[in-house]
């Protein structure tokens, strides 16, 4: 059975298995590019095999990151099933540990992993019987909304990261410097008015006006990337590059033992591959914090990238610093009146009754505007409204 076989008619149902293995990947499908799907598989040659991986990913696939998926997809569920279980084999994680550099061997994996289907229809004689999975129970998808990411086995942190990157992130917008052309304003826009009135003969047919335009604020991430951090850190990554894709001013930093500039890996479209360049920027993952180092680096090296009294300072770190509570309390106080606010995400705050005993997490409690909880999707999901209530001011 290579490309389904068309003499039993077993050709559409295997497009529409393949259709719903890619939507668990994370490619958008849906009802409509399966019907060109079936339209394209009808006007090709059936016995060539690139001649329909090329017809079902012109039509199937619209994002440059998905291609890579499309592809290994084709090539592992359009063959022999046996061949396909052995590969499934050789790509199961064997034991948990960090995540996979490969995010998109990971999709593959996971679209591709059995789950126990409901009632199995019985296979007809002399065919080999398929099972496809079925979609996530609403009872499963409510407990991995709550679990803690660092209670995760491998299949469901990957499942989670998917989910994560849908989360939206909205900050709040107030007027900016700049001015744009509007309906409302205290200044007329003469420019505009006597470009349009050359058009009308001179004649002023609308009052235009210069109005402030409005912008989020000024983002600064500030992300721990310790050991003890190490589950969170690649996770939150994902979260924060897809929710503030659009944003035009932020500003991404990862530290350890010292503070490394993300930047250059956030202007990456693609969310995997700004996880490969970040892994490949980070010099200290998973080893200590010395937090109040950093936040020097930060002041010496990147002080310019705090817009005024503007900037939203998101720090995430459990509070487990290794430096001296002096040093991170003077360069805290030196960040706090740089920015407009400082809110501190703590993954410790799963732990009922969690107080910031640490003497680097006592330092932050006292000087932070806020603390927050970022350690399952739930808490992702309240960031949002948190964020507008504590910037409130």
């Amino acid at each position: 059975m290579a490309l389904g076989d068309a003499r039993r008619g077993r050709l559409a149902e295997n497009l529409v298995g393949f259709g719903r293995t890619l939507r668990r990947a994370g490619v958008p499908v849906d009802a409509s590019r399966m019907a060109l799907a079936q339209q394209a598989a009808g006007l090709i040659d059936l016995g060539r095999r690139e001649e329909l991986s090329a017809a079902l990913e012109a039509v199937l696939v619209s994002r440059e990151q998905d291609r890579a998926v499309f592809r290994e997809l084709f090539e592992i569920y359009f063959r022999d099933p046996q061949m396909a279980n052995k590969l499934l084999a050789q790509m199961l994680p064997t034991a948990e540990g960090r995540a996979e550099p490969d995010a998109k061997r990971a999709r593959v994996r996971d679209a591709l992993q059995p789950r126990r289907a409901a009632a199995p229809a019985a296979p007809r004689p002399g065919e080999r019987e398929i099972e496809f999975d079925a979609a996530m129970t609403a009872s499963d998808a409510e407990r991995l909304r709550h679990a803690d990411f660092n209670t995760l086995s491998a299949d469901e942190y990957h499942l989670v990261a998917r989910l994560a990157r849908e989360i939206p992130l909205h900050l709040p917008q107030l007027p900016s410097r700049r001015l744009a052309p509007g309906w409302r304003g205290e200044r007329p826009h003469w420019a505009g008015m006597m470009r349009r009135a050359a058009q009308t003969g001179g004649e002023l047919l609308a009052l235009r006006r210069l109005a402030r335009r409005r912008e989020p604020l000024p983002l600064v991430v500030l992300l721990d990337v310790s050991g003890s951090m190490e589950r969170y850190a690649r996770l939150l990554l994902a979260f924060l590059h897809a929710a503030t894709r659009r944003h035009r001013q932020r500003e991404v930093f990862a530290f350890g033992m010292n503070l490394t500039d993300l930047g250059p890996s956030f202007r990456l479209s693609d969310t995997d591959a700004m996880l490969a360049a970040s892994n490949a920027l980070i010099a200290d993952y998973a080893g200590g914090t010395r937090l109040g180092a950093s936040l020097a680096q930060l002041r010496q090296r990147h002080g310019r990238r705090l817009v005024g009294r503007r900037s939203v300072v998101l720090l995430i770190t459990d509070g487990l610093d290794t430096g001296e509570p002096a040093d991170l309390a003077a360069e805290l106080q030196w960040l706090k009146l740089h920015s407009r606010r400082l809110l501190w995400l703590n993954p410790l705050l799963r732990f009922e009754g969690y107080a910031p005993l640490a003497r680097g997490a006592a330092v932050l409690h006292g000087q932070a505007h806020g603390m927050l909880a970022v350690h399952n999707l739930s808490k992702l999901e309240d960031l949002a409204r948190s964020l507008a209530q504590l910037l409130k001011a």
